[in-house]
Order: structure tokens, then C-alpha cells, then sequence
């Protein structure tokens, strides 16, 4: 199996949709450190304009955004067939199981509450994700 180290090393896309421009830096950041060609969206109109124009390997997304939430996101990148099978992660402090459930039910890969993960907690998560991924496209 591949190692973690050597997905990033094939310059993955993350886009990173989320409103709070300090957070979205953080992670921005965190993921170039990371070896990752990211890029942020501030809205979730946005985000779903820049994931049909760059199709990332990988969205981390939060959910309450301005103009369209995080979940009617999820909702137009799990229709677009050209866009559905990019995991997606939501990134978020709504914790209530209906929440989660939801989300889950939409087609994320994962559900991370913010406060519970540190941003190299939420890299490797990324990380491991993206290592399933490319093994299952690989069968």
C-alpha cells in the first residue's frame, strides 16, 4: 500500500469552502505545508462555481455558509456527474447526530466537528481519505 507521504506528493487539489477568512487561511496554509495545491472559496455559491471550473481531488467544506449552505453544496457536487465522485469532507461545528446524519446521508466522506480536530489532525484526515480513494479508482 502507498503511503500517506506519497499522495501528497502527486500535488493533489483541495478547495477549502469556508466563510471565516482566518480559518480558511489556516487551512490554506496548513494543506501548501502539507505539499497540497489548495484554494479557498468564501461562500457556498462560490465553492460550487470553483469546484466545477478546477473538479479537486478533494473539498473540505463547511456548513454554514452565506448564499447556498454546505449541504445544498454537497447536494449540487453529488448531481454534477462529471463531480460526484470527489470525496468531500465537511469541516464544521454543528455536532448534532441529525446534523451528521445528514451530512453522511448527502455522500461525505467524512463529518469533522472543528473544535475536535486540529488542522494537522484535519490534514492527515485528508491524507487517509484521499489514499482510500485513489486505491479504490485503482481497482
Amino acid at each position: 500500500m502507498r503511503s500517506l507521504r506519497k499522495i501528497t506528493e502527486i500535488m493533489k487539489k483541495i478547495l477549502v469552502i469556508e466563510d471565516d477568512p482566518f480559518l480558511s487561511e489556516i487551512y490554506i496554509t496548513k494543506l501548501a505545508k502539507s505539499g497540497f495545491a489548495a484554494e479557498a472559496a468564501l461562500d457556498g455559491k462560490a465553492g460550487v462555481i470553483r469546484a466545477k471550473a478546477t473538479k479537486p481531488d478533494l473539498i473540505l467544506l463547511d456548513i454554514v455558509l452565506p448564499k447556498i449552505d454546505g449541504f445544498e453544496v454537497l447536494m449540487e457536487i453529488k448531481k454534477d456527474a462529471r463531480l460526484k465522485m470527489i470525496p468531500v469532507i465537511l469541516l464544521t461545528n454543528l455536532s448534532q447526530k441529525e446534523e451528521v446524519e445528514k451530512g453522511m446521508g448527502l455522500g461525505a466522506s467524512a463529518y469533522i466537528i472543528k473544535a475536535n480536530f486540529t488542522p494537522t489532525a484535519v490534514v492527515d484526515k485528508i491524507k487517509e481519505i484521499l489514499c482510500t480513494t485513489n486505491n479504490i479508482n485503482k481497482n
